[in-house]
């Protein structure tokens, strides 16, 4: 995880949490770090395009969870490369979200890359991962107000 100011640090000084055994890495949960050069601009990106408000801050960093799961957005020198997803969220309804979302003014990207087929802004993915029992998924992008690509998808059964 580096030095990075967003990195969690779950892994204590007694090694708990490490990669191998009982406590590995298989029965942590995740959590996305994503950066931000404004803190105070992403916060209101945050709230007032995706309606979310962190639950908890220190300085430097704004946690934020949704569904069961936690990501921290923190300040920092460097850019986003943005070109790749860097957070997803899964919805039953992608229709609805991307109607709420884009009347508080989220801008949806087009996509145009192999395997992928956009209709209405709305990408068609082929296949999935037979664990989630789906044949495919369709999936919007946007960018945050860091530069962050961020996607939201809905499984295809």
């Amino acid at each position: 995880m580096g030095t990075d100011p967003g990195t969690s640090g779950a892994t204590g000084p007694s090694g708990a949490g490490g990669a191998g055994g009982a406590g590995g890495l298989s029965r942590a949960r995740s959590a996305t770090r994503l950066p931000a050069q404004d803190l105070d601009r992403a916060r209101r990106f945050y709230a007032e395009k995706l309606g979310l408000e962190p639950v908890d801050e220190r300085p430097g960093g704004l946690l934020y969870r949704c569904g069961g799961t936690e990501f921290a957005v923190f300040r920092s020198t460097g850019a986003s490369p943005g070109p790749f997803t860097q957070m997803g969220w899964e919805v039953d309804d992608l229709e609805s979200v991307v109607s709420e979302l884009a009347q508080r003014g989220v801008v949806f990207e087009e996509v145009d890359a192999p395997g992928f087929r956009t209709s209405g802004g709305i990408s068609k993915i082929e296949g999935n991962y037979p664990s989630k029992g789906a044949r495919g998924e369709r999936g919007v992008w946007f960018r945050d107000s860091e530069g962050n690509l961020l996607g939201i998808g809905e499984l295809v059964v």
